[in-house]
């Protein structure tokens, strides 16, 4: 066979170092024209720093023919030998040395050294260059810029965190029941500041619609697992973000950290980021709070609001007793329980998934954001988000020109029917809301039949 035919069986070993993690060089050893070796990269999983494809490969001649010379063999590899293994040719007595890819970092055949170019030495091997050299750089070239990519992604998934803030560490979220899907996240969004942003991401990017999910407090994305099934199953993509402070993004330590303006002013910026169009905008909470403020800065990526148990904080109403209240008991209850929380106004949660809300917060000094947001809501006309809010509040009534659907939890003693009605007053177009009467403030966890009627009410006509 001619030195190619043998490299491409080289080649086909690189591959398979390639497929095991390792980085893609292969080796065969021939003798009289057949193979009697193969060889291929290894120290990972080998956990053996001289576990390079040529070694392998003369070790396994050795043990084929009985004898560590390997007198009248060539071995062909598909990168050039580095000074450990040109040494072990050269012990090896290696007739010959084919090579495919020059390595110009450590080559010991003529690109950094040439030990093959002793003339002291009591061996002479014969080495040539070059045999099939662009299909073997070209493997190597593409498994070093996948490394390098993923490094990048890797950096981004999990930027150096910042002194000023918290991670809840991942094993808090293993194994949650009905949340299934794989985290997303930035970090190099200006109003971030190096904070690491989470967000699930489902669906096709050419979805026709998307569903902007966003979550109030204590909750985080978890909120909408018994929607998001219903949307994606549709064919249409959902984002459903998680707060700074919340879930598995990261927590400022200080509860200063956190303004209205600037809770904004992220979500305005990863709406642009992910450049998301067609969204239906589904909002509860301080998902509302905030994300009521968002589409009359670019309306025309909106298409329509799916709205439940929530307000807008314009600072020149009252605020509703129920919230009042709540504010109160936080207040004096800074450290309350969030899994107690959600299972006395959700009886039909198991004790698993109310345990999932309390997953983001480990500890004290994860809950920065719990305790600041019940102060944060707009209450006066000069407070952090009213005069954005009274912006928003005359464009839902004069501009809003897309299609809105309000569901409404009936049992909220927080942000309840009567709060609903004057909601949807102020939103032009807004239709009679559905009502769920046996669901609370955290209504989605209702969920299934409120996906199924906003499919309906909002799909093409």
């Amino acid at each position: 066979m001619p030195d190619p035919a043998f490299m491409q069986l080289a080649l086909v070993q690189a591959r398979e170092a390639l497929a095991a993690g390792e980085v893609p060089v292969g080796a065969v050893l021939v003798r009289d024209g057949q193979v009697i070796a193969t060889g291929r990269n290894s120290p990972v999983a080998a956990q053996d720093p001289t576990a390079h494809a040529e070694i392998n490969a003369l070790r396994a001649a050795a043990r084929v023919l009985g004898n560590y010379r390997l007198d009248g063999c060539e071995l062909f590899v598909t990168l050039e030998p580095c000074a450990m293994c040109a040494g072990a040719m050269l012990h090896a007595r290696l007739k010959r040395v084919v090579f495919g890819a020059a390595d110009p970092k450590t080559g010991a055949a003529g690109s950094v050294i040439d030990l093959f170019g002793q003339p002291k030495l009591n061996h002479q091997t014969n080495v040539q260059g070059g045999v099939l050299a662009s299909e073997c750089g070209a493997l190597l070239q593409d498994f070093f810029q996948q490394k390098r990519q993923a490094m990048r992604d890797d950096a981004i998934d999990n930027p150096p965190l910042r002194e000023d803030a918290l991670r809840t560490p991942e094993a808090r979220f293993a194994d949650l029941p009905g949340y299934p899907w794989a985290p997303h996240y930035l970090s190099d969004l200006p109003a971030l500041a190096g904070l690491r942003l989470h967000y699930l991401d489902e669906g096709s990017r050419a979805a026709p619609l998307t569903w902007l999910c966003l979550h109030g407090n204590p909750s985080w994305s978890y909120l909408y697992r018994k929607m998001i099934p219903a949307f994606t199953a549709a064919g249409h993509r959902v984002v459903a973000p998680d707060l700074i402070g919340f879930g598995k993004s990261d927590k400022p330590k200080k509860e200063g950290a956190h303004t209205f303006g600037w809770h904004r002013q992220v979500l305005l910026e990863l709406v642009e980021r992910l450049d998301l169009r067609n969204v239906v905008l589904v909002v509860q909470d301080w998902g509302g709070l905030l994300g009521l403020t968002l589409p009359m800065q670019a309306p025309e990526r909106y298409s329509g609001l799916l709205v439940m148990n929530t307000a807008l904080g314009t600072g020149d109403m009252p605020l509703s007793p129920g919230f009042v209240a709540w504010r109160e008991m936080c207040a004096k209850n800074p450290e309350f329980d969030v899994a107690r929380l959600m299972a006395r106004g959700n009886p039909q949660l198991g004790a698993q998934e109310c345990a999932a809300y309390n997953a983001p917060f480990p500890d004290r000094g994860h809950r920065a954001a719990l305790r600041v947001f019940p102060a944060m809501v707009p209450e006066f006309v000069d407070s952090d988000g009213a005069a954005i809010s009274r912006e928003a509040r005359a464009f839902w009534q004069q501009r809003w020109g897309g299609k809105t659907f309000m569901a409404v939890g009936v049992q909220d003693p927080v942000l309840g029917l009567p709060v609903m009605r004057g909601l949807q007053k102020l939103i032009r177009g807004c239709g009679e809301p559905m009502l769920l009467a046996q669901a609370g403030h955290f209504v989605q966890e209702h969920g299934e039949p409120i996906a199924a009627a906003a499919l309906d009410f909002f799909a093409p006509r």
